[in-house]
C-alpha cells in the first residue's frame, strides 16, 4: 500500500505540479484551504503533508500549529513548501512543528528525497514506539504503556472495572512441551481475549502468562459474563504440539469495580488479583468476582 501525502496549497497548480512529481510513488491529495484538508484527514490521513505558508484563510504556521494541537494529526510530519525565503518564516516553521522547509520553485529530485527520508524517519519512529508500548509476542500492551494507560483512565473515569487474567497450568506446558508450544499458548490466548474483550477496555500482558484489564462499563452484569464468555472460549481452545497432542487451555480470573478506597491503580489491580488467586485456589478454570 502507497504511503499517503496531503499537499496543502491555495494554489491548484502547485497541487498539480506535486501531484504528477510525487504520484508515481504515493498516493498525493489537494486541499486548497484548511477545512477542505481536515476533511481529507478525517478520510485519508496521510502519512506526510506538504505545506504553503500563504493561504487565504489562515496561514500556513497557524494550520501547521493546528495540526500539532490534534491528537490525531500531532504526529504527522510537516514539510512546509513557500516561496519564502526569509529567515524569520524558516525559523517559524520549525518552532510551530514543521520537520522540514523547502523553498519555492524547488528542485525535483531533491524534494523526493527530503519526502523519502522524512517518511523512513517516521516509519523508524512508529516502529520506536511500537516495540517502547507493546508486547511483541502478544501484540498487548506491555506493562509499562499498560500502567500508564491505567493511571490515566484511573485518574478521569470512575465506572471501571479491572481484571487479572492467568493461564493455568502454564508451567507444567512449558517445562512438558518446551518454550516453543508456550510461547504459541501466550500468543493464542492473547489472541482469543483480545478479539473477545468488550471494546471500550484495554489489555495488557504484566507477566510471563499473566494479563491484565481495564475497561470503562455500563452495565456490571455485561463485564461479568463477557470476562466469564473469554474463560469459556479459552477452554474450547486446542493447542496441536509438534508430536500431534493435543493440549487443552482454561484461564482463571479475577473481576473488581472501582471503589472509592482505591488510593491507585495498583490498588485497583491488587483487589482483582485476589479474585483471581481466589479462583487458581479453588480449582482454576473459574471467573471470580471481588465482592464490595
Amino acid at each position: 500500500m502507497n504511503k499517503k501525502i496531503l499537499v496543502i496549497d491555495d494554489n491548484s497548480l502547485n497541487i498539480e505540479i506535486l501531484v504528477d512529481l510525487l504520484g508515481d510513488e504515493y498516493d498525493v491529495f489537494g486541499a486548497i484551504d484548511a477545512n477542505t484538508a481536515f476533511e481529507i484527514i478525517e478520510e485519508n490521513t496521510p502519512d506526510l503533508i506538504l505545506l504553503d505558508i500563504v493561504m487565504p484563510d489562515v496561514d500556513g504556521f497557524d494550520l501547521c500549529r493546528k495540526l500539532k494541537e490534534n491528537k490525531k494529526t500531532k504526529n504527522i510530519p510537516v514539510i512546509f513548501i513557500t516561496a519564502r525565503t526569509d529567515e524569520d518564516s524558516i525559523e517559524k516553521a520549525f518552532e510551530v512543528g514543521g520537520i522540514d522547509y523547502v523553498t519555492k520553485p524547488f528542485k525535483p529530485k531533491e524534494l523526493l528525497v527530503r519526502v523519502k527520508t522524512q517518511l523512513k524517519i517516521k516509519n523508524l519512529i512508529s516502529n520506536l514506539e511500537y516495540i517502547s508500548s507493546y508486547d511483541t509476542m502478544t501484540n498487548t500492551l506491555n506493562r509499562r504503556k499498560f500502567f500508564e494507560e491505567g493511571d490515566h483512565l484511573f485518574e478521569t473515569n470512575k465506572n471501571l472495572y479491572a481484571v487479572m487474567i492467568d493461564i493455568d497450568n502454564f508451567k507444567m506446558i512449558n517445562d512438558k512441551y518446551g518454550h516453543h508450544i508456550g510461547d504459541i499458548v501466550i500468543k493464542q490466548t492473547a489472541l482469543n481475549i483480545m478479539n473477545k474483550k468488550l471494546d471500550n477496555s484495554f489489555l495488557g500482558r504484566i507477566g510471563g502468562e499473566e494479563f491484565a484489564m481495564i475497561g470503562v462499563y455500563e452495565n456490571k452484569d455485561d463485564v461479568i459474563k463477557n470476562i466469564d464468555d473469554i474463560r469459556v472460549l479459552i477452554e474450547n481452545l486446542t493447542i496441536n504440539t509438534d508430536n500431534n497432542e493435543e493440549i487443552k487451555l482454561t484461564i482463571s480470573s479475577g473481576i473488581s469495580f472501582y471503589k472509592d478506597e482505591f488510593i491507585t491503580i495498583d490498588d485497583f489491580l491488587k483487589d482483582a488479583d485476589k479474585g483471581l488467586y481466589e479462583a487458581k485456589g479453588t480449582g482454576k478454570n473459574k471467573t471470580i468476582l471481588r465482592q464490595n
